[in-house]
């Protein structure tokens, strides 16, 4: 049945379209466009403006977009053999003057051209051999349709595109009646947002206004994502998230929590165990901590801190005050050489006070694994430090009653529910040491509290950060020999192990013998992933008491191996590191009371973006400022390893240009769950934005 016949909804499934059989709706499905409420949320990626017909008799700039109306004369189709390619060209006739246009491997529109027939033809004007001007592969409409207008631009669809793709999207924009809007439309008033249906119309044909200016600024607008309707989309799908975040948090606190009674214990003063004095930003972060765990509901807090703000000395009390009430604490971390630096930091502090740190790592023998899990089962074992071992089945406890999560984005909101399912609903307690911009943690962590660490340990030596090339590097290595005779130690980071990792990045193994050369006489390791776990071990307590002095290795050491010695840290091929990478590295250095420096040995040609990132790195140590450049140079997945799931990945919205969208679409959210509006908003909202099914894959 056509479109013609019966008018299409937007449930319908592709089929009712003209143009679409079975085969070619299980290709549009491959793109996950099933029904026509699909191909209205397929948007342009730009807009063209063909609102103005050019004339031939006028100057017209090279290189700029024309629309222009006439007959095409003298049409041939020549074959290139050499390049495979047949060409298509004939003289474009507007009355007004005669212009060249060539097209490019499409055969089929000289039987289309027709020169007692007149067309628009849209393109770009080129300069071709001899300097005279052409029209090159411009789009062909019929005169007698709407051609002088907006025109989107969309991306491919299975083997649709161009004009064909906007018919078929025409087809569905009577289908824009029956997109029954999600919001309330108080709520809609109080946001200033046009109604879903005209924002779905406008987006797909845009209103031509009648001043040249107005025109101009439209399109600006339209190919911004900033025109009303595209910001109306923006503004459901962060509301759609901010619901099942919101959601998530309304039936965590029905849940009812393990309450912590501070009078009855002592482990809420348990700094004493501590080698140092928490700062006054450790102490509120803690108190926030403290009041959680007394509230009588799950805790679920996210302590964000800079590189060495002392974020594990915090969750150390807060694992003391649940452990003192009677209860197991387990701590995750992204790898085992973090995990095994969490259970070396903990030992001196809740050993001390009776509770020793048990390890779980997929290296495990089998007996000791067998032994702890046992242990875990039974509550013998109180403290538990592991890594995605914890998630396993076999692994139970007694009475989970803390999850401390360290670098808690690695692992995806699938493995933490996981973690939290162990256990009666435990409270839980995520670090991440990669400083967040408040409008990214709202979504990847949209869930939790907030608390910051904003205040470094007192005794923290800044770190200078220099860059050099390649060429340079036996100068270094005399610098790190002269660093080394005073007592310092020296970390030296290569992005690869083996050269046939990476053809263009510095590795470990070709660079090794000649590290070695340019260091007579010092001690040097080798630490990497390939590595068993004893190896490890040895390699990094060497490293430790300052038998080995200096360590070449890969970011595996970018957490968890703290040497306050160590007073150098040299990346080789440091154009291969994201912005937040080399702000972890850097922070393996300077935690001792010597001067600190970090070289980075980088290529003398670099693309903007790797010169932009050295730039930043070189000129800042303040990790909220390196993370938010980050953010606007390499995009949110990259900063949070969170691509696989949704805040990256939004369809609609942008999480630098929507900055501002994010705080208010959760602060929306938790209005509508305290005004018991939420349930339906987010049913209605998950309609055009499944975002929980993002959510749910982790």
């Amino acid at each position: 049945m056509t479109a013609d016949a019966d008018p299409v909804w937007p449930g319908h499934p592709v089929t009712r379209l003209k143009g679409i059989g079975p085969r070619t709706a299980e290709a549009l499905a491959e793109d996950g466009v099933r029904t026509v409420l699909d191909l209205l949320l397929h948007l342009p990626r730009r807009y063209e403006d063909r609102s103005r017909l050019a004339r031939l008799d006028e100057p017209i700039p090279v290189e700029s977009w024309v629309l222009l109306r006439g007959r095409v004369l003298k049409v041939r189709v020549r074959r290139v053999s050499r390049r495979r390619l047949h060409i298509v060209d004939g003289i474009l006739d507007d009355g007004n003057g005669l212009l060249p246009v060539v097209w490019f491997n499409q055969r089929w529109l000289s039987r289309r051209l027709d020169e007692d027939r007149e067309f628009y033809l849209y393109g770009q004007i080129r300069e071709a051999r001899g300097g005279r001007l052409q029209l090159v592969n411009p789009e062909i409409e019929e005169v007698g349709e709407d051609v002088e207008r907006i025109v989107p631009v969309y991306p491919r669809l299975g083997r649709f595109s161009g004009r064909r793709l906007r018919r078929l999207i025409g087809q569905c924009l009577v289908a824009t009646t029956g997109c029954e809007d999600p919001l309330p439309e108080a709520l809609r008033r109080a946001h200033g947002l046009p109604g879903l249906s005209d924002s779905l119309r406008e987006i797909h044909a845009p209103s031509l206004p009648a001043g040249d200016d107005e025109r101009e600024d439209l399109l600006l607008a339209f190919n911004r994502g900033r025109s009303p309707a595209h910001m109306r989309l923006a503004f459901d799908e962060l509301l759609a998230f901010s619901c099942v975040l919101a959601e998530n948090r309304r039936r965590r606190l029905q849940q009812g929590g393990l309450r912590l009674d501070r009078a009855a214990t002592g482990a809420f003063g348990g700094e004493g165990l501590l080698p140092f004095k928490l700062t006054a930003a450790q102490r509120r972060v803690l108190e926030e901590i403290f009041e959680d765990l007394e509230a009588g509901t799950p805790m679920a807090r996210l302590v964000q801190g800079d590189v060495g703000a002392g974020k594990t000395a915090v969750a150390a009390m807060a694992m003391l005050a649940v452990l003192e009430a009677g209860l197991q604490v387990a701590m995750m971390a992204p790898t085992e050489l973090l995990a095994e630096q969490h259970a070396r930091t903990l030992a001196p502090i809740l050993g001390r006070a009776g509770y020793p740190a048990q390890l779980l790592v997929s290296s495990l023998a089998a007996r000791e694994g067998r032994a702890v899990r046992e242990g875990l089962a039974d509550g013998t074992v109180r403290l538990v430090v592991g890594t995605h071992a914890l998630f396993q089945e076999a692994v139970l406890f007694r009475q989970l009653g803390l999850a401390v999560v360290d670098e808690q984005h690695r692992f995806g909101v699938a493995q933490r529910r996981a973690l939290l399912e162990k256990g009666p609903a435990p409270h839980l307690l995520v670090m991440t040491a990669t400083p967040i911009p408040r409008s990214l943690a709202l979504t990847v962590y949209g869930d939790l509290d907030l608390s910051l660490i904003d205040e470094l340990p007192p005794g923290r030596q800044p770190v200078r950060t220099v860059l050099r090339p390649p060429s340079a590097r036996r100068k270094v290595f005399d610098f790190l020999r002269s660093e080394i005779a005073e007592g310092g130690r020296v970390f030296v980071v290569y992005p690869v192990i083996d050269g046939v990792e990476d053809g263009g990045a510095a590795s470990l193994n070709e660079f090794e013998e000649e590290a070695r050369a340019l260091l007579p006489g010092v001690s040097v390791g080798v630490l990497h992933g390939r590595l068993n776990r004893e190896e490890r071990d040895a390699v990094t307590t060497r490293f430790r008491d300052g038998s080995i002095q200096v360590l070449l290795a890969t970011t595996v050491v970018e957490v968890g191996v703290d040497v306050p010695e160590a007073s150098v840290m040299v990346i080789e091929s440091a154009q291969r590191f994201g912005l937040s990478q080399l702000h972890q590295l850097r922070g393996r250095v300077g935690r001792g009371d010597r001067p600190s420096w970090c070289i980075l040995l980088a290529n003398e040609r670099l693309s903007d973006e790797a010169r932009r990132r050295l730039e930043v790195i070189c000129n800042s140590t303040d990790g909220f400022e390196i993370a938010d450049a980050d953010l606007k140079i390499r995009g949110p997945g990259e900063l949070t390893g969170t691509r696989q799931w949704g805040p990256g990945g939004f369809r609609f919205a942008d999480l630098i240009r929507d900055r501002q969208l994010i705080s208010t679409t959760r602060a929306v959210a938790k209005s509508l769950a305290e005004t018991g509006e939420l349930e339906s908003v987010r049913t209605g909202l998950a309609r055009y934005h499944p975002v929980d099914e993002i959510l749910q894959a982790g």
